[in-house]
């Protein structure tokens, strides 16, 4: 039987750790569960398995492990060498282009982003206007990666059906 399993964590690479958990902490008011780590991919049971996941290629990297209001797991990682991508919204292509937290508070949240070095994307919009006050926007963080923010939670907003 198929069953609806847990969210655990998402990863984020990040071009500096220290900025980073300023950030997540300052700004989305995350915890840190693990100070930053150096991780050497040697012979260890750590250095085996980021082995097995990153390859031969990568001999070192940093993480921390930080987490929501609500046990989700932020893993930030910083590479050796990361390079910021001209365009990190390319939303084309598979893969994860953003991750979104909530705030009843939009418009709060947008300017610590702002004023922590982020961007906003777009004007905050209504999903239902003048029917519901669900609201959302896109934003950056200072490192590139997209946020979204909503202002209910992911079942309420979608839980009528299409738009």
């Amino acid at each position: 039987m198929t069953y609806p399993r847990s969210f655990s964590h998402i990863g984020l690479s990040v071009p500096n750790l220290e900025e980073a958990i300023t950030f997540y902490t300052e700004v989305m008011g995350w915890y840190t569960i693990m100070e930053p780590s150096d991780v050497a991919l040697d012979d260890s049971p750590i250095g085996v398995m980021c082995r097995d996941v990153f390859g031969d290629s990568l001999e070192t990297f940093r993480i921390a492990h930080l987490s929501t209001g609500d046990r989700i797991g932020i893993e930030l990682f910083e590479f050796p060498n990361n390079v910021r991508p001209e365009n990190n919204f390319e939303y084309w292509k598979t893969g994860i282009f953003h991750y979104c937290v909530q705030d009843p508070d939009i418009e709060g949240l947008v300017e610590k982003i702002k004023s922590h070095g982020g961007k906003q994307r777009m004007p905050i919009r209504e999903y239902y206007p003048g029917d519901k006050p669900y609201r959302m926007v896109y934003c950056e963080d200072p490192f590139g990666n997209l946020v979204e923010i909503y202002s209910h939670g992911y079942e309420l907003t979608y839980s009528e059906g299409a738009y």
